[in-house]
């Protein structure tokens, strides 16, 4: 059940955060809550009951277990920063902990969840607290249901039970990024290319047609596959497509009559979903079947928007393309331009020594602060 203007969760069994303590901190004290995708109750509760108490500026919407939090400033424009709230499972690296990188001396935090995504959480917590009076409106997005199928998403979900929220002139993905602006994503596709045989008996193979024999043909096309490097505005996408999957076989004295391949293409956002599936169908066009499973777009960069660039400017370090797909391509979806912008390295996402730097969660939220807080006009000649 969907809800808008939700009822403040109960104190007595909701985690207490504390966003006077800065981002660094809460992004302990959110690492602590377990939250596993299907999860997500108990830190939503404690996110919802923390912005109540200590952000009264806020309108706060709750649909499940995402929650929505806006200003409501009467300003020209309006910027909309989303996080995830759920993590892959747990593997013996909860409670967090603080330690030294050994190779580079730096302090990090150490466990599930540091990044992804919750350090961009916490800077997105401590910065919807402190900024009362932002130079645009802006929405916050802490969604669940991230980390699993896209038809669970919470993000999509709230979109679709409340789209009058979403309005926003850009966005920005708090996904990992090194703290720096990744731009758009690559698409994502998943195809069950199927070949058919004739079942005989193995001692008489030549009476049938084995379907896995005939599956090296289209394995061999995929492993000669060279995958393109596609400029988008300004940015390099790397696509791939590859075998993931691999199915078939009856019995050990069986000639199998069906073999089934699974395929992940990684597209350039320059490509349409459409256009994915067209070259996907071309490529395995000797196949007896293509069945798409599963097809997200990608989003293009978005940094020609005005907002982007003085955000650009605010970094202060030049864009890369966001090799994945993130949730930016649902407000790509919307019309809206959108980023991604977190701290942590995206390689150590899911692994389970995460481990995210304390400078990046400080820079990432002073540049987001001094942009929030600048005038988004430009300047006058």
């Amino acid at each position: 059940m969907s809800t808008q203007e939700s009822q403040a969760p109960s104190e007595a069994s909701t985690p207490i955060l504390d966003p006077t303590a800065g981002p660094v901190a809460l992004t302990r004290q959110l690492c602590n809550i377990p939250s596993v995708s299907g999860d997500e109750c108990a830190i939503a509760d404690a996110v919802e009951a923390m912005l109540r108490s200590h952000a009264p500026h806020l309108v706060i919407s709750r649909d499940g277990d995402t929650v929505i939090a806006r200003t409501e400033l009467g300003r020209e424009r309006r910027v909309a920063i989303a996080g995830h709230l759920d993590t892959v499972p747990i593997n013996d690296n909860l409670p967090v902990r603080d330690e030294v990188d050994p190779v580079t001396g730096e302090a990090i935090i150490w466990g599930r969840g540091t990044v992804d995504m919750k350090a961009g959480v916490a800077v997105q917590l401590a910065l919807a607290v402190e900024l009362v009076a932002p130079a645009v409106d802006l929405t916050w997005i802490w969604y669940d249901h991230e980390e699993v199928a896209s038809d669970l998403s919470g993000l999509g979900r709230a979109m679709r039970n409340h789209p009058e929220l979403f309005g926003a002139d850009f966005a920005i993905l708090g996904e990992p990024s090194n703290g720096t602006i990744e731009g758009g994503c690559n698409g994502t596709l998943r195809a069950r290319v199927e070949l058919h045989g004739t079942r005989a008996h193995s001692a008489r193979s030549w009476m049938g047609v084995n379907a896995i024999h005939r599956a090296s043909v289209i394995l061999s096309r995929l492993a000669a596959y060279e995958a393109e490097r596609v400029t988008v505005d300004g940015l390099e996408y790397r696509e791939g497509m590859n075998a993931v999957r691999i199915d078939g076989g009856v019995a050990g004295n069986v000639i199998p009559d069906r073999c089934s391949i699974e395929v992940n293409y990684r597209f350039a956002p320059s490509r349409s979903a459409d256009e994915a599936v067209e070259f996907v169908r071309t490529f395995f066009a000797d196949a007896d079947s293509v069945e798409i499973v599963d097809l997200s777009p990608g989003a293009r960069p978005g940094l020609d928007a005005p907002l982007a660039q003085r955000f650009v400017a605010a970094v202060g370090a030049e864009p890369t393309a966001k090799l994945g797909w993130t949730d930016v391509s649902r407000f790509s979806a919307l019309g809206i331009p959108a980023v991604n912008f977190g701290p942590g390295n995206a390689l150590l996402a899911h692994a389970d020594d995460e481990r995210v730097p304390v400078a990046q969660i400080e820079s990432s939220f002073a540049a987001l602060h001094a942009w929030l807080s600048a005038s988004q006009e430009p300047p006058v000649k």
